[in-house]
């Protein structure tokens, strides 16, 4: 086969992935573009079969990957990529996730910072649900599911002398601080501290990480997995300065594994784009609204039929539906 050949069959691939590619139509992209990316892909189609016979060979996910970011994030780029092969230990982040976070960072780097002083509190309020396993009694060793609700309400001292406040429907309660504030339990003004640099920052969060959980620590969760969980846990904890959401963000565009998910529900029923990343079995995913790119919640999805449930089922998720600043524990945002 000669490099035309070539060209035109991945042209017949790229347009099969268009066809399948579902989860996303032309109305529901966020910049309405979905054709013009489409007749730019098969631009540079055409324009392969026209080179030299020294043609570079993408593999088929690349060019799924290609056309995913387009479809999901509506991002005109050139069809490009690196050769290097990956170790099969650490599958490269998929370019479509990578393409999502970056036009998310964009949009949280240029979001209005929250005004806060030292005294104030973050407020935050969020829906969800859980599902944990309980042995049945006389049940043989079998597991039952037990759904519960985690819809809550948090206020987070801004500076952390005053800890923060939790107040779900079975009452409030209060948790003094508990040593000064880190990576997994951060105010905002430690996040102030971090630096904004993606490849810094990634650098630190990963010192935690492997350290909590690389070899030797008897962690099955892995730095990986826990890097993008902590990232997840930080961008989700309270309002995080802008730039330095962006920089959690592109971070999070470098660990290996991250993909992206065409459409995904958040626990307020609201649909939209996620970045996830698989772990034994199940899928975490953050979720962006279309428009906005805001960050609309997080969920963790079973991808194989266990005591969890049916593969494609929901295991944990939550909502993010309020948030604003405050005086005191209690009080709600102001509008």
């Amino acid at each position: 086969m000669n490099a035309a050949d070539d060209a035109r069959s991945e042209r017949a691939e790229l347009d099969e992935l268009l066809r399948r590619l579902d989860g996303i139509s032309d109305g529901d992209l966020p910049f309405r573009a979905q054709r013009p990316i489409k007749e730019h892909l098969m631009r540079e189609i055409e324009q392969a079969e026209q080179t030299t016979r020294r043609r570079s060979w993408r593999p088929l996910y690349l060019s799924l990957g290609v056309v995913a970011a387009a479809c999901a994030v509506a991002v005109s780029f050139t069809l490009t990529g690196s050769h290097s092969k990956e170790p099969a230990k650490a599958a490269r982040p998929e370019p479509a996730a990578v393409q999502l976070l970056d036009r998310v960072a964009l949009a949280a780097g240029s979001a209005p910072a929250p005004v806060v002083r030292d005294g104030q509190f973050l407020y935050t309020k969020t829906v969800g649900q859980s599902v944990t396993l309980s042995e049945i009694p006389g049940g043989g060793g079998k597991m039952e599911k037990i759904p519960s609700d985690e819809s809550a309400e948090f206020w987070h001292s801004v500076d952390g002398s005053a800890g923060w406040t939790k107040r779900t429907a079975r009452g409030t309660e209060t948790f003094p601080p508990e040593g000064p504030p880190n990576l997994n339990g951060p105010t905002y003004r430690f996040l102030e501290s971090l630096p904004t640099d993606p490849d810094q920052l990634l650098k630190l969060i990963y010192e935690d990480t492997r350290r909590q959980h690389g070899a030797g620590s008897g962690s099955t969760t892995g730095p990986d997995q826990q890097a993008f969980v902590a990232i997840g846990d930080m961008l989700g904890r309270v309002q995080a300065p802008p730039g330095l959401s962006a920089a959690l963000y592109r971070a999070a565009a470098r660990i290996p594994g991250v993909v992206l998910v065409p459409e995904a529900k958040d626990a307020a029923g609201r649909t939209g784009v996620a970045v996830a990343r698989v772990h034994q079995d199940e899928r975490t995913e953050w979720i962006f609204d279309k428009q906005s790119l805001r960050l609309l919640g997080s969920r963790t999805v079973t991808l194989k039929d266990s005591s969890w449930g049916k593969a494609g089922e929901t295991v944990s998720t939550r909502a993010i539906v309020a948030q604003g600043v405050t005086d005191r524990p209690g009080q709600l945002p102001r509008g």
